[in-house]
């Protein structure tokens, strides 16, 4: 071979592996991200749990690239083998700790311990992957920066790649299970090319074989997990709910599951139970007459994707229009199919009017006004959904109240969650409104409570519309006395919860405890 063709032939080898670099990075990427799901939708996914998470990685790609330093002199079999291990850790991560978390429960040590090995393999990577590259090399400064530089490149490109596969076409498309498996048969293939690259020129060819068979016993046994994976979710699944599952979704937001168990139909995002139709009308209507006051003609929903809100509403004669703010269209699109029975086909009324995406984007780039205001939002127990619950949210409301109109918010149990209650008061109020809480009896939730608003000094009493439909639940005597709180659940004032400083998400933490 002369002279060029051995260069020609070391800058495609070259280029290989910095497109292997590209494919591991990404899939390193993945599993972080996976694992980060994997917090949110079986621990809650507190800041707590995602910095350590997050923390614990980073820290792990440190002592991953101290570890391999002893092994740097056979980078090409090493990296191999660092591929290998780090496709089946990776790949079979989702599936063991769903599992685990349906059998016995809950541990943030197991997500932990994922995170310690998956960051220390995807650690070990940038060591051998450099020393590989600078292979047969006698470089300067210059030529040194260029191949740092180059990986540096590959890699964060292959973060980028990861970071956008995997919330549009993993999980929503293939889930937690099968899309950590599929990650991890790319990470077997991306190995599988260095090995047919280098591994030919470094090592013996009984060596070269028996690494691509252990690489293809991995891809394998993450084959057979990919056939399998839905009858593992579908059984670990199964076991988190005492009802049969009717539907189920992974959305690019949350986990959305549908039981059923005779007429009792639940929905539960992330684990959490959303409404029973068993007593969900003592919800729901204590929820939106109240608000309507008197002739409410036009009310923005914001949240409320399974339609119950929309339902009532519908009910009351003189209601022309009816928009729903919803950020998750698998809710919408559920809503419409499996929940119909629940909402009566509310949300294909030709008076509701479906947007689909974020509350407080859309309060802030199209405002509209509306004679009523419902907030029937999920609990601020994350991050994402303490902005919902914060004074800057609620001032932007403001902009979507007509003269006199009124606001309502659910509010959480006083009882189970008093301090999330009272600081969600606390934070109507330091928006600009004046503020009438209450609470009545629901028995899959408990004591649960909302509040009803109004800009200004004036506090709103709660009052049932003149014109409002028979109801199975609600009437004015019962609203009366929902104004009144027992000693054990009295009222309290609280720092706001903010943007800057979101209170409430720490105090629905401390308020299951």
């Amino acid at each position: 071979m002369t002279s060029i063709e051995q260069a020609q032939a070391t800058t495609r080898w070259r280029a290989v592996l910095l497109a292997a670099v590209a494919a591991c990075a990404a899939c390193g990427i993945i599993y972080e991200l996976a694992l980060l799901t994997l917090s949110t939708s079986l621990n809650g996914g507190g800041i707590v749990a995602t910095s350590l998470i997050v923390a614990g990685y980073i820290a792990a790609l440190g002592a991953g690239a101290l570890i391999v330093k002893p092994l740097l002199a056979w980078p090409a079999i090493t990296f191999v083998a660092v591929e290998a291990l780090l496709a089946i850790v990776g790949g079979l991560s989702s599936a063991t700790l769903y599992v685990m978390f349906s059998f016995v429960g809950g541990s943030l040590l197991m997500l932990a311990l994922g995170t310690a090995l998956i960051g220390g393999l995807v650690g070990a990577e940038v060591p051998l992957l450099m020393t590989l590259l600078q292979r047969g090399r006698t470089s300067g400064a210059t030529d040194t920066g260029r191949t740092v530089a180059n990986l540096t490149a590959a890699d964060y490109l292959g973060a980028l790649i990861g970071g956008l596969v995997w919330p549009f076409l993993l999980l929503p498309h293939l889930g937690m299970i099968r899309g950590a498996a599929v990650t991890g048969i790319v990470n077997l293939l991306a190995a599988a090319v260095v090995s047919v690259f280098l591994l030919r020129r470094a090592v013996s060819p009984r060596q070269l074989i028996t690494a691509l068979c252990a690489l293809a016993a991995a891809l394998g046994l993450l084959a057979t997990l990919l056939v399998s994976a839905q009858d593992i979710e579908t059984s670990s699944r199964q076991r988190l709910y005492a009802d049969p599952i009717i539907a189920y979704r992974q959305s690019a937001y949350q986990e959305i599951v549908v039981t059923r168990r005779g007429g009792d139909m639940r929905l539960y995002l992330d684990g959490g139970l959303q409404f029973s139709t068993r007593d969900e009308y003592r919800y729901t209507e204590s929820l939106v007459y109240p608000v309507l006051g008197a002739g409410a003609r036009s009310v923005l929903v914001l949240g409320g994707g399974d339609g119950l809100a929309a339902r009532e509403l519908l009910r009351m004669p003189g209601l022309e229009k009816i928009v729903q703010i919803e950020l998750d269209p698998a809710v919408i699109q559920l809503a419409r199919t499996t929940m119909r029975s629940a909402n009566g086909g509310s949300l294909d009324d030709p008076r509701v009017q479906i947007v689909t995406g974020d509350a407080m984007t859309w309060l802030r780039e199209k405002p509209q006004s509306f004679d009523a205001v419902i907030v029937d939002l999920p609990d601020p127990d994350t991050p994402v959904l303490g902005r919902l619950y914060s004074t800057e949210f609620y001032a932007l409301v403001s902009r979507a109240l007509a003269p006199h109109a009124l606001m309502v918010v659910q509010s959480g149990s006083p009882y189970s969650t008093p301090t999330a209650f009272w600081r969600t008061v606390s934070t109507i109020k330091s928006a600009g409104y004046a503020v009438t809480p209450y609470h009545v009896y629901v028995p899959t939730f408990g004591d649960w409570g909302f509040a009803l608003a109004r800009r200004g000094d004036t506090a709103p009493r709660p009052v049932l519309p003149r014109d409002a439909p028979p109801l199975r639940f609600l009437d004015q005597s019962v609203l009366d006395s929902a104004t009144v709180f027992s000693p054990d659940v009295q009222t309290r004032t609280l720092e706001p919860s903010t943007l800057e400083n979101p209170r409430v998400v720490e105090d629905m933490r401390h308020g299951y405890d």
